[in-house]
């Protein structure tokens, strides 16, 4: 297991209501909601420092780049309900 740090964290105390509806880990689920938005804010960095490094991405290289993740029947708009 890896090592935690307990610290103490300021909600809404409707979303606290919320949470404990879904989970009885609210730890376990806030750790891995604060997971998901570091990579994507590190995947966001990347892709600006690229960016930076090699010009701004063609219209054609977005498509390609879902093409790879998501196979190439992937329909063109996100579905993303974050």
């Amino acid at each position: 297991m890896a090592d935690t740090t307990r610290i103490t964290v300021t909600l809404p105390t409707e979303q606290v209501a919320e949470l404990r509806k879904l989970t009885d880990n609210v730890s376990g689920y806030v750790a891995e909601a604060v997971a998901r938005q570091l990579r994507h804010q590190l995947l966001g960095d990347d892709l600006l420092r690229h960016q930076e490094e090699h010009g701004a991405f063609t219209g054609e290289e977005p498509a390609q780049a879902r093409s790879r993740i998501f196979g190439s029947t992937h329909a063109g708009g996100s579905t993303s309900a974050t």
